[in-house]
């Protein structure tokens, strides 16, 4: 499991009060969005969960027991800025996690463990669209491409909490489509809860299971130093999302078909999941 506890969480900078009485639940397999204008903490409460920072005050757990002050393998991050190494090919970025866990003197493993993680890192890279590119170096890769390397780095050591700081704001519109299509599905299919900062509240309501809105309720000239930013609006999506579940707007839908303005069966209703003929709708006047 992967729930997530944040009671009456505060962080302090000096006399700077950045976040102040925080108190969250996150549900196993959670998709959440942190949204909320810039300077409000969203990347240092993600920081704070990854064990980047340390809470001035309260308390963080994950499954129930205190989580760690300093990153770990249960918790997998991606950043805007695409944090793979340059100097390794793209079948080495995503080997390089689980070699050094399995051999932590050395960073590499030999024999039929390297070729167990090699075969495994392969499968990753097909799962995220990089089947072929294994020898390819970073530089030779695309925006798009090297944010599904990012996201294959991440997910190859199986994260309990995965933690996404804005990944998705410097790519263009269409491979941003993608990048959304393959998120969704992945967190679909692997076990593990979600916590992403973005400023694009499009891509929260497109992805997101609940929206978390932080902000600061006193923002005079004045008070900013000693008033930080709290939760200010914690948004539902409707219909509820759950990973590996079909929503009731999905499940009307025809196999292949994304789109429901196309003319095909109304939802609600009881039409065969199949594919009808071309003379089952009359024509558009």
């Amino acid at each position: 499991m992967s729930g997530i506890e944040i009671r009456n969480l505060w962080k302090e900078y000096g006399d700077q009060v950045v976040l102040q009485n925080v108190d969250l639940t996150i549900a196993p397999r959670a998709f959440i969005a942190l949204v909320g204008p810039s300077g409000c903490g969203k990347t240092t409460f993600l920081r704070m969960l990854l064990g980047q920072e340390t809470p001035t005050r309260g308390t963080i757990t994950l499954d129930g027991a205190p989580l760690p002050h300093e990153p770990d393998p249960d918790r997998g991050v991606v950043f805007q800025r695409y944090s793979v190494f340059p100097h390794m090919t793209v079948l080495g970025n995503v080997m390089a996690g689980p070699e050094l866990r399995a051999s932590r003197f050395l960073g590499r493993t030999f024999g039929a463990r390297r070729r167990a993680i090699a075969d495994e890192a392969r499968a990753m890279l097909a799962e995220v669209g990089l089947a072929g590119s294994e020898d390819k170096y970073p530089a030779q890769l695309s925006g798009g491409m090297q944010q599904r390397l990012a996201l294959a780095q991440a997910l190859m050591m199986k994260p309990k909490v995965l933690l996404l700081d804005e990944p998705f704001g410097a790519l263009d519109p269409g491979i941003r489509s993608d990048i959304h299509r393959l998120m969704k599905r992945l967190w679909n299919e692997v076990p593990m809860t979600v916590v992403m900062v973005t400023h694009d509240l499009k891509e929260a309501f497109t992805l997101a299971t609940r929206i978390i809105a932080f902000e600061r309720t006193r923002d005079r000239p004045e008070e900013r130093l000693r008033y930080g930013a709290t939760i200010t609006k914690d948004i539902l999506i409707w219909p509820p999302r759950s990973a590996g579940k079909t929503t009731i707007w999905d499940a009307d839908l025809l196999p292949g078909r994304d789109d429901p303005t196309i003319p095909g069966p109304i939802a609600g209703t009881t039409w065969p999941k199949e594919e009808p003929d071309a003379d089952a709708y009359p024509p558009l006047r």
